[in-house]
Formats: C-alpha cells, structure tokens, sequence
C-alpha cells in the first residue's frame, strides 16, 4: 500500500517523463516524521550521480517542529538507494544530451519512505503550449459529455 505524500507537477509541466525508477533515501531521525505531517516540496530538486552514488539535491523537508536539536538542515543533500545496475544504466542516459533525473512523487510503501525518479527530457515552450491545449480539450470534451450524460 502507497501513501503519496508529495508530487512534483512541475516536472510534469517542465519536462516529457521517459521512464521512472523507484529508490529509497537516507533520511535523519525527525526528517520521517516531518515528511510523514506532509511537510515535503519537491519543486526544484533534482538527482545528480556522483562517484556511483546518487544524491538528491534542493529538496526540502522542513524540520520537525518537537525535534529541537535533532533536526538538521532543510535543504541537505540526501543519498539515494539504487543498486549498482540502475545507477549505471541512469548514470549512461543522464550522459546523453537533454537527458535528467527529477524526483517526482515521494511516498511510503508500508513503512519506508521511497521516492520516485522520472529520466526526463526538457520541453520546449511550443510544447508546453500544446500540452496546456490538449489538457484544456480534454477537460471541455469530459463537460460536454457530462451534461449530455445529465439529459
């Protein structure tokens, strides 16, 4: 069972979602418990892979309001845990022109806190414009179809 804690829409919006993957993360004693309250944004983070290990960077998880001296920066960098296979295969992708890896929801999976990670390539604004149209199409199509459904 997944409970879904935070997303990142703006990567959606941002960029096209190639492929996701699945990691766990190395989080500090009350860092659990704020991201258990919510308190996560994931806006503008972004995965990096450094000497074989990734590390996820600029996200924040705000500190734990009864921690007092427990609690630990914000914005820290936090370890991700991928096996050695996924890493090399993210870490050859992410070489490619136009390739990155951004976090985009955050969750537990029965009591772990996993994150998952989308190899994303870059839109440009011509196709922002043309996702904006297409969802605003589908949301008219879904309007009209109600209120025909309704008579």
């Amino acid at each position: 069972m997944q409970k879904i804690v935070a997303t990142n829409k703006k990567a959606y919006h941002d960029y096209f979602v190639e492929d996701t993957y699945e990691a766990g993360i190395v989080l500090k004693g009350c860092e659990v418990k704020s991201i258990r309250l919510g308190a996560v944004n994931l806006r503008d983070s972004f995965v990096i892979i450094k000497n074989g290990e990734a590390f996820l960077l600029g996200a924040h998880i705000s500190p734990y309001k009864m921690g007092s001296y427990y609690n630990v920066d914000p914005r820290r960098t936090r370890k991700l845990l991928l096996n050695r296979f996924e890493i090399n295969k993210l870490r050859g992708r992410v070489e490619q022109k136009g390739y990155t890896l951004i976090p985009l929801k955050i969750y537990f999976k029965d009591a772990l806190v996993k994150i998952e990670l989308g190899l994303c390539r870059g839109k440009e604004l011509h196709d922002k414009r043309a996702s904006i149209r297409e969802r605003e199409n589908d949301r008219n199509i879904r309007r009209v179809m109600k209120e025909y459904n309704a008579r």
